[in-house]
Formats: structure tokens, sequence, C-alpha cells
């Protein structure tokens, strides 16, 4: 089994991340590019709702619960603490059978490969000066940024799907 390509897309809150990674795994997926996604959250979230049997499977003490359908798969761990999330953690539980490509949606602080979202007028600074890793910005603005950072229209997602496919895949369609 391969091991497929990881590409984070690291940003503000509020830049688009996640709307650009909906306009850009239909486009991967046109090309035959099976894509998971791991999304990076600050915040307490909730997947199950009071009432349902695996919630209540949880509030009892049982975890990991993991739901199965024939449709779909959701695992639910509780930490017994609040904890400092590591992405390599998270790849190492994340099914990667069949994939070609991880999308990463934050974990921004991390060292991998990374594609920018930068809007000025949200008025927050550039990453790239301090991260090494980021190999292309995508803005809605033209910026001026180092020859080796490639620059990309962050409301053209055809052009980020082609770059993915072209720079970040061996892939090639």
């Amino acid at each position: 089994m391969s091991i497929p390509a990881l590409l984070g897309f690291a940003a503000y809150s509020g830049t688009g991340k996640t709307t650009l990674l909906t306009r850009l795994i239909p486009l991967l997926q046109q090309h035959g590019i099976k894509t998971g996604v791991i999304k990076h959250s600050h915040h307490d979230f909730e997947i199950d709702y009071p009432g349902k049997d695996s919630y209540r499977l949880r509030a009892a003490g049982a975890s990991p619960v993991m739901i199965v359908s024939p449709y779909r798969r959701a695992l639910i761990t509780e930490f017994s603490s609040q904890q400092a999330i590591c992405l390599q953690d998270q790849l190492a539980i994340f099914p990667v059978e069949n994939l070609d490509l991880i999308l990463v949606e934050g974990f921004r602080h991390e060292a991998f490969a990374k594609i920018e979202l930068h809007r000025p007028s949200l008025g927050k600074p550039l990453l790239y000066p301090q991260d090494s890793t980021i190999m292309a910005i995508a803005s809605d603005t033209i910026l001026e940024t180092p020859s080796y950072i490639s620059t990309l229209d962050l409301n053209n997602p055809q052009q980020i799907a082609h770059f993915i496919l072209h720079q970040c895949l061996s892939h090639q369609p």
C-alpha cells in the first residue's frame, strides 16, 4: 500500500480554508484523485447528540465508540484531559487505504508542505516568512513573493487544483 501525499492549507480563521477545500475536492476527484481530509479545530465539538445510543454509550464512559452503518463509519475517542494535538498522531490512526492525497486544514505550526491562504483585507500577516514549508500562497490580491513560492488565485480553485496535480502529486492525469 502506498502512502498518500500530504498537503496542508494554512491560514488564519475566516480566510476560507473549508470553502476552498469543498471546491477543490470535486475537481481533484474529476482527475481520479481519492482525497481524505484531516481538519484541526480549536473548539470543542460534538458529532453525536443526546438521545442517540452512541451518545449514551459515550456518556456512560465508553471510549472509543465506533458507529458503523453500510454507508459510513465514525470513531469517537474521548481524551481524559485537554491535549495538545499533533498531526503525526492523527496521521498514525487515519485510514489511508486507497487514498492518493490527504488534505490537512489547520496544523499551521507543524512542518509539512502547505499552501498558505491569504486575504490582505483581514489585516493578518503572511505566514510564509516564518514557515519554510509553505510552497505556494493563494490570495485574492496579487502579492510579491520570493521566486521559490508559487502564487495562486484564491478565487480560482481550478488553478489551485492544477497546481496540486502537477506540483504536489506524482500522479499526472
